[in-house]
C-alpha cells in the first residue's frame, strides 16, 4: 500500500523527492501518513478534496483484498 501511494503522489507533485509515506499497522487497520512539500499539499488534496478522495478510493479497493481497513492522512 505504501508503494502504491508513493507512486500515485509522485506523479502529482512538483517536488517528488519530498514525498514521505509512513505506515502504522494495527491488527485490522493500516494508517498511512503522507507528507509532501508545503507547495504540493493543494495538488494532493485537489479541488474540494476530490484528488484525496480518489486516492482513498483506490486504497480501499486495494486493501479489500488484504481484509484490512486503510486510512490515509495528509500531514503538513
Amino acid at each position: 500500500m505504501k508503494d502504491l501511494i508513493k507512486r500515485i503522489v509522485h506523479a502529482l507533485v512538483d517536488y517528488p523527492e519530498q514525498v514521505e509515506v509512513l505506515s502504522v499497522e494495527g491488527e485490522h487497520t493500516l494508517v498511512l501518513e503522507l507528507r509532501v512539500a508545503q507547495k504540493d499539499i493543494g495538488k494532493v488534496i485537489g479541488k474540494q478534496g476530490r484528488t484525496a478522495q480518489a486516492i482513498r478510493t483506490i486504497l480501499n479497493a486495494a486493501s479489500a483484498k488484504a481484509n484490512k481497513r486503510t486510512i490515509m492522512e495528509i500531514l503538513k
